[in-house]
């Protein structure tokens, strides 16, 4: 993974520094809220419905044995002892009181990290492919694009302020899309010699898949295009409605052959300048994601099947499924779940947190990746040490067999936390993880995913879940609209309204 320069740390710190003494006029009164809002959001600080709330940046979900450990840190010092890991691949704090967080900022920064971006009308955190580098579909490593875009948008002079916040997500799979590409404002999806890029997807009040706006980009030219669909956005986007001001909303409303157009002439102007990406480059930000030492193992593919199939059905249900195929023979991609029976989704205490940390460490190259479903990964597993992985992970509720199933469940904060809330999410997720409590009968349900929202932003992913969740305000209390056929893969569609709005007990 990509560690920062001397530049990059004193910068950190001298953020850090700025936003203490910004913290101290708030507190003294030297600062209102509204002149303090502005200052707190730029260093990732929320106001929510009973507590300020800290989102941390995780660059494309890849964090290290260290990082995790000192999440852990924070968590226990100055939280509620958990954190919240995100669809955008971050993790949030819930709890802080104001006078800590220039002292959670400062620790984050001792090592390597910050929340820099994670709020406002900016681009924010690229994600990726969870299974980046590992899996044995991808054409590239897309980590190291997602690096290449960050150093391009972070504190990018004429994007700090667009009309509203800006998500990109890339994926180095040609087709089995696990980065979720098409709700993307762009998504940058590897294929043969290149890059395909999409264009104007989102969810929110206004869902929309993205459309192709080129087939194919060179990748020496892609920051030079992702500036060119910048600018046009940045010049069209709407700032009159916030509702109306995301860049799907400029592509519905000129549609995908203008947009590329413009998109396309304002790319003629800057493709063979500065931006251009040489192999130079290329090859230094590579250098920070090169494989690990791999020994040779033995055991294959046969052998992982052989303990899916074993008679510890513990273990077996386990391995089918939170065990996925890695590129490298005798190893394995490990998924942990975060959605134990009766817990909030993608929620894990400090004691967890330390322990995915050791295990990394002790069963890996102490490397943890943040999946935009949030749950976390183990990307570089012995496959012949899955049942001692297995055993550890079960002793603090991180073996749930549940990756992919119905109760893998997407969820928001929702009303127990969010001041834009109308519903509470976590105690319906949490009912439907209680409810369907036979581990057979979830298996044979299949892979099928469950997606809740709050409120019509669509924080949990409603829209694209194969049933989606909606919580609503019906004359001040909780209803639930359902949705189904929805989908973010590689079939990304909208679901459909099923029908009225339920209230919470028939859900």
């Amino acid at each position: 993974m990509y560690h920062y320069t001397d530049f990059d740390t004193d910068f950190v710190r001298t953020r850090v520094a700025q936003f203490r003494a910004q913290v101290e006029r708030r507190i003294d009164g030297s600062l209102t809220e509204d002149e303090f809002k502005p200052l707190r959001l730029m260093n990732g600080l929320y106001l929510q419905l009973h507590a300020y709330m800290l989102r941390v940046a995780i660059p494309y979900g890849t964090l290290n044995s260290r990082q995790m450990r000192q999440l852990a840190m924070i968590a226990e010092r100055w939280d509620k002892g958990y954190g919240h890991f995100t669809t955008r691949q971050n993790v949030q704090y819930n709890w802080p009181e104001l006078r800590d967080v220039p002292d959670m900022l400062d620790a984050l920064a001792d090592v390597g990290m910050h929340a820099i971006q994670t709020s406002g009308n900016c681009i924010r955190n690229t994600t990726s492919d969870h299974l980046a580098g590992v899996a044995r579909d991808e054409l590239v490593d897309p980590r190291v694009y997602c690096e290449i875009i960050r150093q391009w948008s972070t504190f990018h002079p004429e994007f700090a302020f667009l009309p509203r916040k800006f998500k990109i997500a890339v994926t180095g799979a040609p087709t089995a899309d696990r980065a979720a590409v098409r709700v993307h404002d762009i998504g940058v999806r590897a294929i043969p010699d290149g890059f395909q890029i999409l264009v104007g997807g989102g969810l929110g009040r206004t869902p929309r898949i993205a459309e192709v706006c080129r087939e194919l980009l060179p990748r020496e030219h892609l920051l030079s295009y992702l500036e060119a669909i910048l600018r046009v956005y940045n010049r069209h986007g709407r700032r009159d409605n916030k509702f109306k001001a995301r860049i799907k909303i400029l592509v519905g409303a000129l549609g995908i052959e203008e947009f590329s157009r413009q998109v396309e002439a304002e790319w003629a102007q800057i493709r063979d300048g500065a931006m251009q990406l040489t192999e130079a480059e290329f090859e230094r930000v590579s250098a920070h994601f090169v494989s690990p030492d791999y020994e040779a193992h033995e055991p294959s593919d046969l052998f992982v099947q052989s303990l899916a199939l074993s008679k510890d059905r513990t273990l077996g249900r386990w391995v089918a499924s939170n065990v996925v195929a890695h590129k490298q023979p005798g190893y394995s991609i490990v998924m942990i779940s975060l959605k134990p029976k009766g817990k909030p989704p993608g929620d894990a205490t400090a004691e967890q947190m330390e322990l995915v940390a050791e295990l990394a460490d002790t069963f890996g190259f102490g490397t943890v990746v943040v999946t935009h479903e949030q749950n976390l990964v183990l990307p570089d597993i012995q496959s012949d040490r899955l049942p001692e992985l297995h055993a550890r992970l079960s002793a603090l509720d991180l073996a749930e067999p549940n990756i992919g199933k119905v109760t893998d469940i997407i969820a928001c904060p929702g009303l127990d936390y969010c001041n834009l809330a109308n519903a509470r999410s976590i105690p319906i997720a949490t009912r439907i993880g209680e409810r369907i409590d036979d581990l057979d009968y979830l298996h044979d349900l299949g892979d099928i995913s469950l997606n809740i929202s709050g409120c019509i932003n669509a924080c949990g992913h409603h829209h694209v879940g194969n049933i989606g969740i909606l919580g609503i305000d019906k004359q001040g209390e909780e209803f639930y609209q359902l949705m189904l056929g929805g989908s973010s893969s590689d079939d990304a569609s909208i679901g459909r309204i099923l029908g009225p709005a339920l209230p919470s007990a028939e859900i």
